[in-house]
């Protein structure tokens, strides 16, 4: 099917909701899917932003930019995840966790907002990938549009052209505690650290990039926690990292990393997965 049809199957889906709350991560995914809620549905679809230590700040400026581009009602709304044991002790399911409270949130303010149904902006290609947060959105009844309307991620890129979306090419985004390995605890200072790197390879002209968080063993009592960036970027910028390989390691230490490294694989999505297996997990506190 090609682009135009997709999307007038999309307008279709999102026609029968009548009014929405889309949950808007900033993300070339959500921001379609909010753009074409606003075309269809103008005031009666709203996009909501759930503000947490996990939401870096230059994701949150740029869902506030593109909701605006678009023009569509945009509200963020503080979400308390990290304060959650079950979300803090960073599982295979960690996930679930931080979309069990995102669509717990979401409920409260379609009440408020008066709205019909929670969207959300998964695609055909989620479905092929381990993503525990699919089932905290089927749990709270949560719809994925374009999913029912039979996107994949190259169709949403496809479409995000077509309707004149800036960022049709934004590299894909995930939260900051994707960035620890399952069984590291989630906590506010490791997301800061992650946070303040990712910046600072951003400001450096890196746009695919993964900060990996990996905690060293101490050696000294008493001493302050001791961590590897294990750095992902895309394959062909791979070269243009090298040859910034001492920039890098500049803002990895101002990060308060006691190693910087280069991931030669390169980035790929949920690096972390690899190494889930039928064992326990490690308990990094």
């Amino acid at each position: 099917m090609e682009t135009a049809a997709k999307l007038d199957r999309l307008r279709e889906v999102i026609r029968t909701y009548e009014s929405v709350l889309v949950c808007y991560s900033g993300g070339i995914d959500s921001a379609l899917v909010l753009k074409v809620a606003h075309d269809v549905l103008g005031e009666r679809a709203i996009g909501m932003t759930a503000v947490s230590p996990s939401l870096a700040d230059e994701e949150h400026e740029g869902a506030v930019k593109i909701a605006k581009e678009i023009g569509a009602r945009h509200e963020l709304v503080q979400s308390n995840e990290i304060d959650d044991p079950k979300y803090q002790a960073n599982g295979s399911d960690r996930c679930f966790h931080c979309k069990s409270e995102l669509y717990r949130v979401a409920d409260r303010k379609k009440v408020d907002w008066k709205v019909a149904v929670v969207a959300n902006g998964a695609n055909l290609d989620d479905l092929g990938d381990y993503r525990p947060g699919l089932k905290a959105a089927s749990d709270a009844g949560a719809k994925s549009p374009l999913i029912d309307a039979g996107f994949t991620k190259a169709d949403v890129r496809s479409a995000a052209v077509t309707l004149g979306l800036s960022i049709w090419d934004k590299p894909a985004a995930a939260c900051l505690s994707s960035r620890l390995p399952y069984g590291t605890s989630v906590t506010r200072e490791r997301l800061g650290q992650i946070a303040a790197l990712e910046a600072a390879l951003h400001r450096l002209g890196l746009r695919q990039v993964r900060v990996r968080w990996h905690a060293l063993p101490s050696t000294v009592q008493g001493t302050l926690e001791s961590s590897m960036a294990r750095i992902e970027v895309s394959r062909d910028e791979l070269d243009r990292a090298f040859t910034q390989r001492d920039a890098i390691v500049t803002a990895g230490k101002a990060a308060g990393f006691a190693f910087v490294t280069l991931d030669l694989q390169g980035y790929r999505t949920g690096s972390h997965n690899e190494l889930l297996a039928p064992r326990a997990l490690p308990i990094i506190r």
